[in-house]
């Protein structure tokens, strides 16, 4: 019988995304190549999210006083900067690099290693049968432990960007939270973002291997077939589908973070008490607030982060993955 890497393998010729077009010198495997994958996650994240900071901040004011910003994406930019200066739109920079390049190591890298684990238990007609839910166990299962290093630094961000007085920078944030609250301070949002980020990290796969899977067989090539420019075209297209997908789902959790993580809790409250008591003052309406702009941000960030997770992955040499799509 043909080992795993045989069945489910061919090198450098397939990869998830799409492979760049250059090629690898070598076929990393075990700790280094999940090292490779964990860095080409962390980049492609922190990249991407560092380069939207200025949307997360107008996403994150609409969505904690939609009274005062009330007036869309534009001209909550138009209110920033007449009351605070083009610098407010950079705060929580630090803290959001951090935070995504910690997570996206995790999730990029987790889903790659647990997509292996699951498949390699089965025959490889059997993973291609049950690919769907392949995608969603990975992806799941990767997204909570990216979420165990994430949310110390994105409660540490929205704290930041809700109360501009609050701390100088990362550091200072990050150490206040430290000092008055301790651990709980920083995971108190841990429940929300498990339920805002879980769904949103299989939507988001598993849309992205579905859309491109389905696009890449219209066109009437396979993935290896593929120039560097339309693989390109195809990651963008695919993760840009991916993200208004992965936003819509998540987008009630996204705002109950953005509210729990505000301020710290009185005494005697539970985070599930909190939470119940903020999803029935917002309504249904309300959980969904910001959800135009945060289709914008979430649109741009994922197909840029499959885009450039594609490029690193083949210039580190990170091609030797699993590959299960009908595309391949």
């Amino acid at each position: 019988m043909a080992s795993f890497s045989e069945r489910f393998t061919q090198g450098s010729a397939s990869q998830y995304p799409i492979r760049s077009t250059l090629e690898a010198k070598s076929s990393p495997e075990g700790v280094d190549l999940y090292s490779r994958f964990f860095l080409a996650g962390a980049l492609c994240c922190a990249i991407t999210h560092g380069a939207v900071t200025p949307i997360d901040v107008v996403k994150t004011r609409i969505q904690l006083e939609p009274t005062v910003y009330n007036k869309g994406m534009v001209g909550g930019f138009r209110q920033i900067i007449a009351k605070e200066g083009a610098g407010a739109l950079l705060t929580g920079l630090g803290p959001t690099a951090a935070g995504y390049f910690l997570q996206g190591g995790f999730k990029f890298g987790g889903y790659e290693l647990f997509k292996k684990l699951i498949v390699s238990k089965m025959s490889n007609e059997t993973a291609v049968e049950n690919r769907m839910a392949i995608y969603l166990g990975a992806s799941a299962a990767a997204e909570f432990f990216a979420d165990i290093a994430l949310c110390p630094l994105e409660a540490t961000r929205i704290r930041l960007v809700s109360q501009p007085t609050f701390a100088n920078g990362l550091l200072g944030g990050f150490a206040r939270i430290a000092r008055e609250e301790g651990l709980g301070g920083f995971y108190a949002g841990f429940g929300p973002i498990l339920f805002k980020q879980i769904p949103y990290n299989m939507a988001k796969f598993a849309t992205m291997e579905v859309v491109l899977e389905n696009a890449i067989a219209a066109y009437g090539k396979t993935k290896s077939e593929l120039s560097g420019g339309e693989a390109t075209a195809f990651n963008l297209g695919s993760g840009l589908i991916a993200g208004f997908a992965a936003a819509t789902i998540s987008q009630p959790a996204d705002t109950l973070l953005s509210k729990i993580n505000k301020q710290k809790a009185l005494p005697g409250e539970t985070i599930t008490g909190r939470l119940a008591k903020m999803a029935g003052e917002l309504g249904f309406r309300g959980l969904f607030t910001g959800l135009p702009t945060r289709l914008i941000m979430v649109g741009t960030i994922t197909a840029g982060q499959f885009s450039i997770y594609g490029e690193l992955k083949g210039r580190l040499g990170a091609t030797n993955t699993v590959e299960i799509s009908k595309a391949a």
